[in-house]
């Protein structure tokens, strides 16, 4: 057992789990091969990990414990199989042209099929209660995800990391994938393959229903290959935020009070809205409005909400299981007084329209330019409010995740480790309630 701890977790063992190649639809590639990043991925390789998990009951037979961590870290390699490029490692190249060196760097996905990492780890002294229960996210749940505090940039970490965490009364498995070479929507394709294969016992002759991913780089036809950044070394890029402290709470909906909330915005948005108003936007607005009361902005102060829309279906090219990232965002922009006072279906109707404004030749276009001036996601460190002094009200985004759990049982939540900034991509509309001042909460829509 390793001597490191952190808080009441302690970490047991650590592996390295490579791609099952028996999994691989084509088979993984005999040699290492570079896949190269598109600006999709280049410009959030600076922001941290995607960091999620799910709660399992535990095995109530002794020994189960052990055999399910080796049964998960055994379907996790096949799983890694179909996303074998997942197990290499991003590398830093000085550029070239015609052969000769040019100025700038490259960076790339090198398919080596190091592998990932997988932690076991235990918490004898941590309840599913003590997770679950109380209204501020405990600091322990931190200690239940690899690599944190790693961003992107951070090359020589896995691209892809696990952790399996014995809980006095339960199970918690969380996984990492850094931002710079897929999304969440890959993410959760990920870890929907890796809980199909857990469910199928060790069937390796099972067919799995969850689709393969589709490995190939999506680049819009003007776009470069490899795209050459302007930089002396990839340090330049890096930020590295300052993090105050700040207590996490989620606010959780029923299925009735989301319906309730879709019905009223479609109600008072009748004989004038030419689309009907979605669930999750419904919420979002109703989210929209309380941030903009707890922070008290000023009516005349602009706010704005933003959305990350899929590309996936909405881009010719981009099929639904493409593993990368494939995301555009959409604004919806408006004085704060207007969102607070003027109804939920007004709030929920910007939304709406943001997410129609979608254009796709607009989407190309940004692409095609952004290696003549790249640039970045940054999350911001310290403590914003936006109150009456009359700061500018931070972005919130949200996106629309899918709830999935490996099935060992039935799972008793899904925290997830973000840092919160109000303002970063999460599967739920986020925000921190910070000492001394008002935020939103956290509102999951999976």
């Amino acid at each position: 057992m390793e001597g490191s701890t952190a808080g009441y977790v302690q970490i047991v063992s650590r592996r390295v789990v490579r791609p099952d190649a028996a999994t691989s639809p084509d088979g993984a590639p005999s040699e290492p091969e570079t896949m190269h990043l598109t600006p999709w991925d280049l410009r959030v390789m600076t922001v941290d990990y995607i960091q999620k998990g799910v709660l399992l009951p535990k095995p109530q037979a002794g020994g189960e414990a052990a055999r399910l961590v080796d049964g998960l870290a055994s379907s996790f390699a096949r799983a890694l199989g179909r996303f074998y490029p997942l197990a290499g490692r991003l590398t830093v190249a000085e550029a070239t042209d015609g052969g000769e060196p040019a100025p700038g760097i490259v960076v790339s996905l090198r398919c080596n099929g190091e592998g990932a990492e997988f932690v076991h780890a235990v918490a004898p002294e941590v309840t599913v209660s003590d997770i679950t229960a109380p209204v501020y996210v405990p600091p322990v749940v931190w200690s239940l995800f690899p690599l944190n505090g790693v961003l992107g940039t951070d090359v020589s970490r896995p691209v892809l990391a696990a952790q399996v965490t014995e809980l006095a009364d339960g199970v918690f498995v969380a996984m990492s994938l850094n931002h710079g070479v897929a999304d969440g929507t890959t993410f959760w394709h990920l870890f929907n393959t890796w809980s199909e294969i857990s469910r199928s016992g060790g069937d390796a002759g099972r067919e799995l229903s969850t689709p393969p991913p589709v490995l190939g780089r999506w680049f819009p036809d003007s776009c470069p290959v490899p795209i050459r950044l302007p930089f002396g070394r990839l340090e330049d890029i890096v930020r590295r935020p300052v993090y105050l402290p700040v207590r996490e709470c989620f606010f959780h909906f029923s299925a009735e009070s989301v319906r309730t909330l879709k019905a009223k915005a479609n109600a008072e948005m009748a004989g004038t809205a030419t689309a009907t108003i979605s669930s999750l936007q419904s919420l979002l607005a109703h989210v929209w409005r309380a941030a903009c009361r707890a922070r008290e902005l000023l009516p005349d102060r602009e706010t704005t909400y933003t959305l990350l829309v899929g590309c996936r279906g909405r881009v010719r090219g981009i099929p639904q299981a493409y593993m990368g990232n494939a995301m555009t965002l959409a604004i919806a922009k408006s004085a704060a007084g207007d969102v607070a006072g003027r109804g939920l279906g007004w709030a929920a109707w910007l939304l709406n329209r943001a997410v129609a404004s979608f254009d796709e030749g607009t989407v190309r276009g940004e692409l095609a330019r952004w290696p003549q001036d790249p640039r970045f996601v940054y999350v911001r460190g310290g403590a914003q409010g936006g109150r009456r002094r009359g700061r500018r009200d931070r972005e919130l985004p949200a996106v629309r995740r899918v709830r999935q759990r490996l099935r060992v049982g039935p799972a008793s939540g899904r925290p997830e480790r973000r840092r919160e900034q109000d303002g970063r991509e999460g599967d739920c509309v986020r925000g921190a309630r910070r000492r001394g001042q008002h935020g939103a909460g956290s509102v999951p829509v999976g």
